[in-house]
């Protein structure tokens, strides 16, 4: 009801609605209720533009009254530091109290019109959660991804995170995978844009069950939401979601979708909505007050959307910044005067002989390869010779330097550990048993965490995943 009365206030405006498969919002609630029953604790949620405002207001809890002064134009953002995105793009955190008490707390990503570049940034942005404020305890963090059918199959990215969920250096608990299927992609047909049977045949690679749901059934839907929670939170693996609904209007709202699917929008013309659905299944079911019920609650609704849109276009909100946009505040421009002095980072030399001395040395239990022994001891000669280190080593006890500090370091891509060029050997393996020795965990007593993982051989899903790590 809250994009129906959008649709007759802003004409033409783009709000990329989420019509025709209104049954997310339950969904949602659902996923976060039952989690949070579960332990979860911090719900991060990635999605594109299809249902964006509709999430906001109904489970992340942004006002009407924001959104309304975002359409009306009067909430200007700071783009003092760059221009800023359309409502359908940003993000927002809010918390959500259940009806059982728990405290849930909620972000929903930002993300551009790149339809699943977020999924990676949302998973990293779990991951570091649970890492950092709950010791790596992932039942504590959920990833829920929104999919579009057309995106979930034809996006390499998809396939990148999916594939990135139970390694070790990507691991999140598991994933709910949303998929608001409106057999539709702008305006492809379903049978243009894939050849597997389903938009979510994906999940076979790693085994992750997929729950098929009409839209139109309310109470199969939030059936369905339930099930993958509980199977996220027992099993902490992957679970997919096929939502089969439609799409009531275009693309966007400027968009005429009888140009390419005359048919299939005068028969969506005439379908109820999900609401009317549910509506008519309780009158069919031993409730004929529903019908009258759901008319008094839709005007009453109505009316007071009404009132609040009436109190902005005569008080507008001040634009309300989200947290990080709080930090950044504080941040200028610089100047060539912050350029005429260097901020002092170094390390002392007696402390730098110290890191240099725990870099090189391992327990006897380790015998690595004759090839990095060699290695390992020029590097040691080079130092005690002529005072000098190379760029391996430089680079080494740079993280050394921070790890003893009290900071966390982490260390991702594609044969880091090693080095490409068999440089860096940050992890020496014994070459009897194959186990390996991180050199830089091994410090001293209270000293952080060097985290060094190899990642699969993904540039784009591991970028995205660092990206959130680094943000969360």
């Amino acid at each position: 009801l809250f994009e129906k009365f959008l649709h007759t206030k802003y004409i033409g405006q783009k709000r990329f609605s989420l019509e025709g498969g209104e049954n997310t919002i339950p969904a949602l609630d659902s996923i976060i209720s039952t989690s949070a029953k579960d332990g979860v604790e911090e719900v991060i949620i990635g999605m594109a533009h299809r249902g964006r405002l509709n999430v906001l207001a109904n489970i992340l809890g942004k006002t009407y009254e924001q959104i309304f002064t975002e359409f009306e134009g009067k909430a200007v953002p700071d783009t003092t530091m760059g221009s800023g995105d359309v409502k359908y793009h940003m993000g927002y955190s809010g918390v959500m109290e259940t009806a059982d008490g728990h405290r849930v707390n909620l972000k929903l990503a930002p993300n551009p019109s790149h339809l699943e570049a977020v999924d990676p940034v949302v998973l990293g942005f779990a991951r570091a959660k649970a890492d950092v404020i709950y010791n790596s305890d992932y039942k504590k963090v959920l990833p829920i991804l929104i999919h579009g059918d057309a995106s979930v199959a034809g996006q390499g990215i998809v396939y990148e995170i999916v594939q990135m969920s139970n390694l070790r250096g990507y691991y999140t608990g598991g994933t709910i995978h949303f998929v608001i299927n409106n057999q539709i992609g702008f305006t492809t047909d379903f049978d243009d844009a894939r050849s597997s049977d389903y938009c979510t045949s994906l999940a076979a690679m790693i085994q992750a069950p997929v729950l098929h749901v009409n839209g139109d059934d309310a109470e199969a839907v939030v059936r369905a939401a339930q099930i993958a929670a509980e199977y996220r939170q027992r099993f902490n693996a992957d679970i997919f979601i096929d939502m089969l609904c439609y799409r009531r209007h275009g693309h966007n709202e400027g968009d005429d979708p009888k140009y390419t699917q005359p048919h299939l929008y005068a028969l969506i013309d005439k379908h109820p909505n999900p609401r009317e659905v549910y509506t008519q299944y309780l009158m069919n079911n031993g409730k004929p007050e529903a019908q009258g019920l759901a008319k008094e609650m839709e005007q009453k609704f109505w009316n007071d959307l009404q009132e609040r849109l009436d109190e902005i276009k005569q008080n507008p909100l001040p634009y309300k910044f989200q947290l990080p946009e709080e930090w950044w505040r504080s941040l200028r421009k610089a100047t060539s005067a912050d350029f005429e002095q260097s901020p002092a980072t170094a390390i002392s030399e007696s402390e730098f002989r110290r890191l240099f001395q725990g870099l090189m040395q391992w327990p006897d239990t380790i015998k690595p390869l004759k090839k990095v022994e060699k290695l390992l001891q020029d590097k040691i000669k080079l130092f005690e010779g002529e005072q000098k280190v190379d760029w391996s080593t430089g680079e080494l006890l740079a993280y050394a330097s921070l790890l003893v500090e009290g900071k966390i370091v982490r260390m991702s891509g594609q044969d880091v550990k090693r080095g490409t060029f068999s440089h860096r050997h940050a992890v020496i393996r014994d070459e009897a048993t194959d186990k390996g020795y991180n050199r830089l965990n091994h410090f001293q007593e209270n000293q952080q965490r060097f985290l060094i993982y190899n990642s699969l051989l993904s540039e784009y899903g591991v970028l995205g995943f660092e990206y959130g790590y680094a943000m969360g």
